[in-house]
């Protein structure tokens, strides 16, 4: 009887624990089979989104090229007739060689100093740009100017990548907004057709896909786990202030986990590629530039590039803000994390 007894129950055992087993095994290899699925049909949708954009912003770059041979007002607030926004850049970076401090003056100041007419934009960002811009000298103004255009131009497949690396978690239609926002930026207000961001991007010449990549490196960097690079990426795209200060909070958060060895990168490189402020004259040029023309620039058409993808990226990542700045969990309710017990 004693025999019997232990086969019956170890039959019983058996049979149960293959019966709870084979429901086990079952959903969970369903579900493995589909994530990859799910991720490759992400990747598509997310491939094919960032081509249309980037072949519509080709075609807006094609339709402002004959806008950078044209001396014209722009979009500037006071109407007055000035070469492009690119002239503020080449000059200044032939000033930074040839004549450091005068940097911030505005207009032409003759002799060798290259010719913009009427006459140049002033230039009111922090000189370690002009350190980046510097190599276009090699070129004339004219070609210049387009050769730093087909540059920033070829910055937009990396973006659509840095993007889908940084939003790839959240939902699919939060990703494929800040996309939209980040590489072609649709405002349909009826002037200059549905893309007036892009379309004085690139017929002035401006800065603003490059400021924008440079952002968005230093954030996928600092995801990576590459602090030291993630602080030298945001320091180069300091070179607008105010863009860079408004990156702050998503720099912090992307880099987290590491941030005592971003941070030093990051002011350690920002000292080191702007202490030409050292040279005579030029600390003052730009804090005079600072408390006059700098503080009272409009935010332009083609501003909104930088300052609504960064928005986009903090609403897409509020809650992760939130909690990297929320030391005492006050706001674990919001956030949803959960408070660890001692």
């Amino acid at each position: 009887m004693y025999y019997v007894c232990n086969t019956i129950n170890f039959a019983s055992f058996t049979a149960t624990n293959i019966k709870d087993l084979n429901m086990t095994i079952k959903p969970t290899t369903k579900s493995a089979e589909k994530m990859p699925q799910k991720i490759t049909q992400t990747k598509k949708i997310f491939a094919i989104t960032a081509v249309l954009l980037i072949v519509l912003n080709l075609y807006v770059f094609i339709t402002a090229y004959p806008e950078t041979y044209t001396p014209s007002p722009g979009i500037t607030t006071s109407g007055s007739i000035l070469a492009k926004d690119f002239s503020a850049y080449y000059v200044g970076a032939w000033r930074l060689w040839h004549n450091p401090s005068q940097i911030y003056h505005f207009g032409a100041l003759g002799g060798a100093e290259p010719v913009t007419p009427p006459h140049p934009e002033a230039y009111k960002y922090l000189p370690s740009f002009l350190l980046i811009v510097s190599p276009l000298l090699t070129l004339n103004y004219q070609q210049a100017l387009t050769a730093f255009d087909i540059v920033q131009f070829l910055f937009l497949p990396i973006m659509a990548y840095i993007l889908y690396n940084l939003l790839g978690s959240k939902h699919l239609i939060i990703g494929l907004l800040v996309m939209v926002i980040a590489l072609l930026l649709p405002l349909p207000i009826g002037q200059w057709g549905l893309f007036p961001s892009y379309y004085w991007q690139w017929g002035e010449g401006q800065a603003k896909v490059f400021l924008t990549f440079l952002l968005l490196l230093s954030f996928y960097l600092g995801s990576k786990g590459r602090p030291a690079l993630s602080g030298v990426a945001l320091a180069l795209g300091f070179f607008d202030v105010r863009f860079g200060l408004l990156a702050i909070p998503l720099f912090v958060m992307y880099n987290r986990k590491t941030l005592k060895i971003a941070a030093t990168s990051a002011f350690a490189s920002l000292a080191v590629t702007n202490v030409m402020l050292l040279y005579p004259g030029m600390s003052g040029g730009f804090v005079t530039m600072v408390f006059g023309s700098g503080i009272t620039t409009p935010i332009y058409y083609y501003a909104l590039i930088p300052f609504l993808t960064l928005m986009a990226l903090i609403v897409a990542n509020l809650k992760e803000l939130v909690a990297t700045f929320d030391y005492k969990g006050a706001l674990n309710s919001f956030t949803g994390i959960k408070q660890q017990v001692k």
